[in-house]
């Protein structure tokens, strides 16, 4: 399992525009076979912040869904809503029996 959270940070008059297109995407990312979960979360404490969860089932599905059309409708999208470039960080799944 392979999770990546990325952090977004909007311009506030683009918040509910971008909820709509993660949202849109989400959808559809959910569809593909190498994800295993899409979260979309948004911060308390500050409205234009966002973080997605995404978790992967294997090391080669990141690749492939950035290849997906809903991926490359979202990135050019939500591109101009952005208060800064969108970052990423990668997390390895440790099993836990049970």
């Amino acid at each position: 399992m392979l999770v990546v959270q990325v952090h977004v940070h909007v311009k506030p008059e683009h918040a509910e525009a971008f909820i709509n297109a993660t949202r849109a995407n989400a959808v559809e990312s959910l569809k593909e076979p190498g994800i295993a979960r899409f979260d979309v979360l948004r911060l308390d404490t500050d409205p234009n912040r966002f973080v997605l969860m995404e978790a992967y089932r294997d090391p080669e599905a990141p690749a492939r869904h950035k290849e997906t059309p809903h991926y490359l409708t979202w990135r050019d999208t939500v591109a101009p809503m952005m208060a800064e470039p969108r970052s990423s960080v990668r997390y390895s799944g440790i099993h836990v029996p049970g």
